[in-house]
């Protein structure tokens, strides 16, 4: 049975390059929204869900991170890390002079963010919901335009690329993470994603939750917090740590940490990502 695999649409983004290097057989079923890919798996309309979490330029995609956190029981079983190149494409016949608005992702917009002040200082850049959007609305443009977008989207609707690697740094790569309804069974090379938050804050509470990884030689791969948007000053805390949580050491520290933390919330544990990944 070929598996329906949910991603951030239309055709033409960087989600269904991601998907496709997952999983190049599965069929592929766009939506407009991140909240949307990842309601596709919970309401059963696909079998899994891929969405950017976390960007080398940019960071985090805080849109991922808070419907992890508060909106989803979905888990995170796998990861996959894309090289992203942005490209800069016209209508054809186009004179760049001409470009007034410039329409991309909000991250694409970012990552690009030196080299539109540079060469389209003058341009309004106007964000998509998608970089495949965005030469979509390029095309449809009353006003001159161009659009920050990969290769295919492109070639899917006909814009003519005028520059490739635009992004302000070179090593540019997106990771995305894979949501279903379980996690990832134990391998040789895992990692865990979690969060927590405290009830009130307090002198060396974070230092603390944290010692429960340090006390058993756990690396964390990062951390970082988000706001709990109930009041300011509290914080989620969203920590990625080397093992599985089925592993005795982690198992440990995740029950120490509970003691300690008001919430606690493991997103999944799942294989670090290698290129050579297959499924």
């Amino acid at each position: 049975m070929v598996k329906r695999l949910s991603y951030l649409g239309p055709a033409g983004t960087y989600s269904e390059e991601a998907a496709i290097l997952y999983d190049s057989q599965a069929e592929l079923v766009p939506f407009p929204t991140i909240p949307a890919v990842c309601r596709a798996v919970s309401d059963g309309l696909t079998d899994e869900g891929i969405v950017p979490i976390e960007n080398s330029i940019e960071g985090s995609v805080v849109y991922t991170l808070d419907y992890l956190i508060s909106e989803t029981d979905l888990s995170i079983f796998h990861e996959v890390v894309l090289p992203i190149q942005h490209c800069l494409m016209i209508k054809p016949d186009t004179r760049t002079e001409d470009v007034r608005i410039i329409y991309s992702h909000p991250q694409s917009l970012a990552q690009c963010r030196r080299f539109l002040e540079d060469n389209f200082p003058g341009a309004e850049p106007i964000a998509s919901l998608s970089n495949s959007a965005a030469v979509n609305h390029m095309m449809e443009s009353g006003t001159t335009a161009a659009a920050i977008a990969p290769q295919r989207a492109a070639e899917l609707y006909g814009a003519e690329i005028i520059e490739r690697g635009i992004q302000d740094v070179t090593n540019n790569v997106t990771r995305f993470v894979l949501l279903g309804w379980k996690d990832h069974e134990p391998t040789s090379a895992d990692k865990t994603s979690l969060c927590f938050a405290f009830a009130e804050d307090a002198p060396g509470s974070l230092y603390n939750a944290l010692g429960v990884f340090a006390s058993r030689d756990i690396n964390l791969v990062k951390i970082e917090s988000r706001p709990t948007k109930e009041s300011l000053g509290q914080y989620n805390f969203l920590v990625d740590c080397e093992g599985h949580r089925e592993n005795d050491l982690v198992k440990e520290a995740l029950d120490a940490l509970e003691t300690q933390v008001s919430s606690l919330k493991v997103f999944g544990s799942y294989p670090r990502w290698q290129q050579t990944s297959g499924n």
